[in-house]
């Protein structure tokens, strides 16, 4: 069903169809053009599947996903969060995104961050749906009470990689392209004093998933929370390059350009 719907969208969203191509384009100039083509189908097809998949997400059986899902690096988020010191774990617009969150869970409490639905009844499913398996859910602009549950030594789930304007933004390398990155994960490991983690969750085969944790960033947060949101981007792109197929190119992460620069889009 994933297929199917991925190849119709992917006929008939010629909007976002033209901005993965170009997303593509910029972060892959070295692929041949065939091979770009073929990038971007399968991106609608694996994004098609994640879709469906969020019904797993919401009401996933837990002891069969138990089954379906490994974990890298568990050691080192164990670490960290018996460090007491709460733990940010950066994440990913990938394919997976709603059912990542529940698969971590099966091996980590986890709050996590949301942004609230225009109507109010949708709304409360999806959190009630979502905290079936999270500690809390966090409105994206409720900085004190993820800095709160921070401090209190919890995981905290964020994704740090859209463009989101130049407020709060610095332009820092993402596949080697100036892109308007949020600064709020240095601003909030300083404030906080928490780990940071880069996390990411894949679709590895039919019904197999994996989660990948890296060791806690070292001497992070800097003072230069350019550098430090350089250093964020980066270990996204690692772990987008695993698998470009499963991350959300259909978004507009080139939109804000410096100044006098000609829009991508």
């Amino acid at each position: 069903m994933g297929k199917a719907l991925g190849m119709l969208s992917y006929t008939l969203a010629k909007r976002r169809r033209r901005i993965t191509e170009k997303n593509i384009a910029l972060c892959f100039p070295s692929l041949p053009e065939a091979s770009q083509q073929s990038l971007c189908k399968q991106v609608f097809i694996e994004n098609m599947q994640g879709l469906l998949e969020t019904g797993l997400g919401l009401w996933g059986n837990r002891a069969k996903l138990q089954e379906q899902v490994s974990i890298e690096g568990a050691e080192h988020m164990q670490q960290a969060y018996e460090s007491n010191r709460g733990v940010i774990m950066v994440g990913a617009h990938y394919s997976s995104l709603d059912l990542g969150g529940l698969l971590f869970s099966l091996f980590f409490p986890v709050d996590v961050i949301y942004r609230p639905h225009g109507n109010a009844v949708f709304n409360r499913f999806l959190l009630k749906s979502r905290e079936t398996f999270v500690g809390e859910a966090i409105p994206k602009n409720d900085m004190r009470a993820i800095i709160r549950r921070l401090k209190k030594g919890h995981i905290f789930w964020y994704p740090a990689d859209q463009d989101y304007g130049i407020v709060h933004s610095v332009f820092a390398p993402f596949f080697g392209i100036p892109a308007a990155s949020i600064t709020a994960t240095s601003r909030l490991a300083k404030i906080s004093g928490a780990k940071v983690i880069i996390f990411a969750c894949h679709r590895t085969g039919k019904n197999k998933y994996k989660i990948s944790l890296t060791p806690a960033l070292e001497n992070f947060p800097t003072s230069d929370v350019v550098a430090d949101t350089a250093r964020i981007n980066q270990g996204l792109e690692e772990q987008i390059k695993k698998y470009p197929e499963q991350y959300m190119w259909m978004h507009r992460r080139f939109k804000t350009r410096p100044e006098g620069e000609a829009s991508f889009y």
